[in-house]
């Protein structure tokens, strides 16, 4: 049995031989080897099945970032940890763990064929011994959301707010729900607000896992 050690070790060995070939293959912001962002992807998983990466670059000619998450399991934070601080120096690329928070936030994005504006959804929460509850409000919310891509959005929005690192480790429960005709009768914010509405609480914020409901 490999150990995951050596398995990372193997990765980042990986990468160096082979990153160059990726970006050349870049055009218009987007890599096209498909085969090497598989290979990429398939030896993350021997390491730990939830670890995910993409790739980002700032406005100009500034580094790439490869940036390394978990997909929302508190489970394998550590193993990006590990991995992101096992990283070789590669001139031209630099290698993040976990999205950041987005200045600015955007004001909308885009999934798939659709577009989502941030002030379409709304939130509320509420702090129980330490634990942060966070509810998200939207119209028309389906009985299932496993196909609402606004879910997805949502998610989108929470890593550019708050960091996926926080959501992650200090949002304990993660609710969705019906907007109702008036949010502010409700006492309900513009998702908008969130920023800054956690930060003012995050240090009272016991650092725990995320449960989805």
């Amino acid at each position: 049995m490999i150990e995951p050690s050596d398995k990372i070790q193997s990765f980042w060995q990986q990468v160096e031989q082979t990153i160059d070939r990726l970006l050349t293959s870049e055009s218009e912001n987007q890599f096209d080897n498909e085969s090497l962002l598989l290979e990429y992807s398939n030896s993350l998983r021997s390491i730990d099945a939830n670890l995910t990466f993409h790739f980002e670059r700032e406005e100009g000619e500034g580094d790439v970032e490869m940036i390394f998450g978990c997909d929302g399991y508190p489970e394998s934070i550590t193993a990006v940890l590990t991995l992101v601080g096992a990283a070789p120096d590669i001139g031209g690329v630099s290698f993040v763990a976990f999205n950041n928070r987005y200045d600015p936030v955007p004001a909308t994005v885009n999934f798939g064929d659709e577009q989502f504006q941030l002030d379409e959804f709304w939130f509320g929460y509420r702090m129980e011994s330490g634990r942060y509850h966070l509810d998200i409000y939207m119209q028309d919310l389906p009985a299932s959301l496993d196909m609402e891509p606004r879910i997805e959005a949502v998610m989108i929005y929470l890593d550019a707010l708050i960091g996926e690192y926080d959501l992650m480790t200090r949002v304990s429960t993660l609710d969705w729900y019906d907007l109702p005709p008036d949010p502010v009768d409700y006492a309900l914010q513009p998702l908008s607000e969130l920023r800054n509405c956690f930060d003012q609480q995050r240090n009272q914020i016991s650092p725990i896992g995320l449960t989805y409901h």
